[in-house]
Parts: structure tokens; sequence; C-alpha cells
């Protein structure tokens, strides 16, 4: 485990020592990073047949919530892998995935350009001050989503 990190998540499959985090992570509630599985099935033939993948995150990786992590997968610096994706496959650095399973869907870069127009600098205000000035705020200043499509 690196340093300034933000762990919401209890869980921790029950190899929890084949999981490597680096540094300023950020795990959000209902995280899962799993470490094995799937191997009853083949019980019956092989008794005491068991299988692992180990499970790195590189450093600034932020990992949004009910988001499962498979065993084996590496994933880069720099990524944000959205709410509720299930990374079946590793994941290289400078990007954002998201979905079931996650796929890429644009680079850091593109992320920050695509959502500076909503920037209001407040990470460094109180919780109080950050209220004052979000209900001050017109809704023109929030991200909104469009519709979604129907055929």
């Amino acid at each position: 485990m690196g340093e300034h990190n933000l762990i919401a998540s209890k869980f921790w499959s029950t190899e929890p020592y084949l999981i490597s985090i680096g540094n300023f992570c950020q795990l959000t509630e209902g995280t899962k990073i799993y470490t094995h599985g799937g191997a009853l099935v083949a019980r019956d033939k092989y008794p005491n047949f068991d299988f692992f993948g180990k499970v790195v995150l590189g450093d600034r990786v932020y990992v949004g919530a009910g988001s499962k992590i498979m065993p084996g997968v590496t994933i880069g610096n720099n990524v944000l892998i959205a709410a509720g994706s299930v990374v079946t496959k590793s994941i290289p650095s400078n990007v954002v995935v998201a979905g079931n399973p996650a796929k890429y869907i644009c680079t850091i870069d593109q992320y920050i350009e695509k959502n500076l127009i909503y920037n209001l600098n407040t990470k460094s205000h109180s919780a109080k001050e950050k209220k004052e000035i979000l209900m001050e705020l017109p809704d023109v200043k929030f991200i909104t989503k469009r519709y979604i499509d129907i055929p």
C-alpha cells in the first residue's frame, strides 16, 4: 500500500497480500478486488484445484463506487474507473474506462478538457463554504446528462 490513499472499501478478497496499491489512489465505497475465483467447478476432477491473480494499481487511480477488479489485472497510473465498472482486463496509464466489462472511454486529458468548464475550484473550501457557493450557482454551472436514446 502506497501513501496518501483514500480507501472506503472493506472488501479485500481472501488473499489481500496479492493486491498492490500505489500512491494517491481512491477506492470508493463498494469497490471489490478479487484475487481468485471459479476454481470450485474443477474440484470434482482436481480436488485441490486453485488459481490466483495479483492485482496491481498504479499511482493516482480512482475507482468509482461499486466497481469490481478481477484477478490478474494491472491498472496503470492516472486512471479513472467509472462507478459500477467490472474490470476484466489490464488498463494502460492515462485513460478513463467504464462499463461491464470496462471499456476505454477517453484519455485523462480529454476527460479534463471536457469537464474543465464545470471546475469551481472549491476543493480547498470548507463544507460550509462549498455549500454556500453551490447553492448560489445557476444550473448551467452543474454537469447535466442528456437523455438516453430511445429507438
